[in-house]
């Protein structure tokens, strides 16, 4: 997910974008309401964190202009104010807020609880690499054209992976979906499933050329 975030503090800029870059997250920063819709109209992000109280431009400002073009998620992330200036910032188009400071657990869950209620539909439900199928509407894989058993967690597993092909999904990110929290110590786990799904997906699983570990980070789909 592409998070672009609109406040003129640049400390609290540089420990989002550590934190949300750890989780996985790309992460694009502005210090004022202009600069905040033209990027949004430049890199088309897939979700909006902003101050109320940026500078030339105020953040409910920034809302209004986005809402005349885009439907894009907007999180306003902002100092103590009262019930006015939030209902303003709803009225006007925000999907969410979070008063300064929040504690960053609770900033991540309202991200993820956005990213799933504006998750665009798979179109086609189905992911192919070499000979695997993956049909994630029937919950199946498949082989050659034969059935591949797989364990709920090997599913869970390579069902984030496959709605995700391509990018990075970090450690903590399959962790948090696997068992429900990030805060489970990775004690060998996760490589262990990856090497399962790999003896039972790659043709040679000693040297995989789509099920592939970023070292230190995570994992990856190649489907090429």
């Amino acid at each position: 997910m592409k998070i672009l975030i609109a406040d003129d503090d640049p400390q609290l800029v540089c420990a989002l974008r550590i934190t949300l870059v750890a989780h996985g997250y790309d992460v694009i920063a502005v210090p004022d309401g202009p600069a905040a819709v033209a990027a949004a109209g430049e890199a088309h992000p897939d979700l909006v964190m902003l101050d109320l109280g940026m500078p030339h431009l105020d953040g409910v400002e920034v809302i209004r202009a986005l809402r005349g073009w885009t439907t894009v998620p907007i999180l306003v992330v902002s100092g103590p104010t009262g019930s006015a200036d939030k209902v303003e910032a709803l009225d006007a188009g925000a999907d969410d807020y979070v008063t300064k400071p929040f504690q960053i657990d609770e900033l991540l869950a309202r991200l993820r609880a956005l990213g799933r209620r504006f998750a665009p539909p798979t179109d086609v439900p189905v992911v192919r690499f070499a000979q695997v199928e993956i049909d994630l509407a029937a919950k199946q894989v498949t082989r050659d054209g034969v059935r591949v058993h797989l364990t709920p967690t090997e599913w869970r597993m390579l069902e984030f992976l496959a709605r995700n092909p391509g990018a990075l999904i970090t450690r903590q990110t399959l962790l948090r979906d696997i068992w429900g929290t990030d805060q489970v110590a990775d004690t060998g786990y996760l490589r262990l499933y990856v090497s399962q799904l790999r003896k039972k997906l790659e043709a040679d699983p000693s040297a995989p050329r789509h099920l592939l570990t970023e070292q230190g980070m995570g994992y990856r789909l190649v489907l090429d």
